[in-house]
């Protein structure tokens, strides 16, 4: 980047910190599940702005503490406690203004096989946030979905289609000056604890072949930067029961693959094994009946609260418009990226960076 794209982007970094400051400022945010990969990306985000305090809540201690060493700051908060336990979760969430709820039970193959404790931890766990925050009087809460929401096939999509039916059944029945409740809902976050893209380069680094499940499946492709953003623009733009998605490109996993043997200069080769436990082939971030309400953006989608209520009459006298021509939004129909430009996109990553200059 030359002089003046330096220049364009601290100027840029500067604009964005100060219309923070206008929102966070004198604020306190929780961040549940602070301590993993997504929490800690929102976390060093916040803590340029004019924040008063940021909470961590999470029931991993060492990585608590972990983090109270690397950052040392004296604006972040540690609370420990699971999100399945009502009391812990509200004792922690007395003043706060904002919460960001991101704790969940992320691993597809360990849902598949403890389904119940999928349902603990993102529905009645998710639930448990949503109703401290609403009896504490937060001003807006922002909870983390995913793109195996929709149409969901395994266990971790149900459970979190569900958290997000809990959170629109919340919306409807807050009145104008409560607590807000919003959704943000990803596909595939680079380099995150739930991307394949370490995985590819441990085994890079180990000299083993590349193991892909399907070489025609696509991901989408945004990084934990992009994905602040979106939590910030959600803050910032979110109304009762909104779910908001961030327009993203996508690559098959083989492309993907591909690019980053030729980032590392490696001889590794691709090995498929075959699709996993309840693994699908492409993302889906919007369904088509989604799709005919959202309200699109240069940069987002936001899907409206259905406001219907328990009337029949309005289910079977008012119809849908026709969606049958409408597709969903999907890491197989957004912009597909190439070898070359995949490889464009991992470069620009700091994570990838630092392991080029190591």
């Amino acid at each position: 980047m030359g002089k003046y794209g330096q220049k364009n982007e601290r100027v840029w970094i500067k604009i964005y910190n100060i219309h923070m400051d206008k929102i966070f400022k004198d604020k306190v945010l929780m961040i549940t599940g602070g301590t993993g990969s997504f929490g800690n990306a929102v976390l060093k985000k916040f803590i340029e702005s004019d924040v008063s305090e940021i909470r961590i809540f999470s029931r991993d201690e060492k990585k608590q503490d972990d983090m109270r060493l690397d950052f040392n700051n004296e604006k972040i908060k540690f609370f420990i406690g699971d999100v399945r336990n009502y009391k812990s979760i509200s004792d922690a969430m007395n003043g706060v203004n904002y919460v960001f709820h991101a704790a969940a039970l992320k691993q597809v193959p360990s849902c598949e096989f403890y389904p119940m404790e999928a349902i603990q931890t993102n529905v009645l766990g998710a639930e448990n946030v949503m109703s401290a925050a609403i009896d504490k009087g937060v001003e807006k809460l922002v909870v983390l979905s995913t793109d195996k929401a929709v149409y969901p096939i395994n266990a971790m999509g149900l459970s979190k289609a569900m958290m997000e039916r809990v959170m629109i059944s919340k919306s409807r029945m807050r009145l104008p000056n409560e607590t807000v409740l919003c959704a943000t809902r990803y596909g595939n976050v680079m380099a995150s604890r739930g991307s394949v893209i370490p995985l590819f380069i441990d085994q890079i680094k180990a000299g083993k072949d590349l193991t892909i499940t399907d070489p025609k499946m696509t991901r989408f492709l945004m990084s934990l930067e992009d994905s602040v953003e979106l939590v910030l623009h959600a803050f910032k733009n979110g109304s009762q029961g909104n779910i908001f998605v961030q327009k993203s490109p996508a690559s098959t996993i083989e492309d993907l693959a591909n690019a980053l043997i030729q980032i590392f200069n490696s001889s590794s080769s691709i090995k498929i094994i075959g699709t996993r436990h309840g693994e699908k082939l492409y993302e889906s971030l919007l369904s088509r009946e989604e799709m005919v309400k959202a309200e699109e953006s240069d940069k987002y989608y936001k899907v409206p609260m259905d406001n219907r209520d328990l009337n029949y009459n309005k289910y079977f006298n008012e119809g849908e418009k026709d969606i049958s021509g409408l597709e969903d939004y999907t890491s197989h129909n957004t912009k597909r990226l190439n070898v070359e430009e995949v490889k464009d996109l991992l470069l620009k990553l700091k994570f990838i960076k630092d392991l080029l200059d190591d």
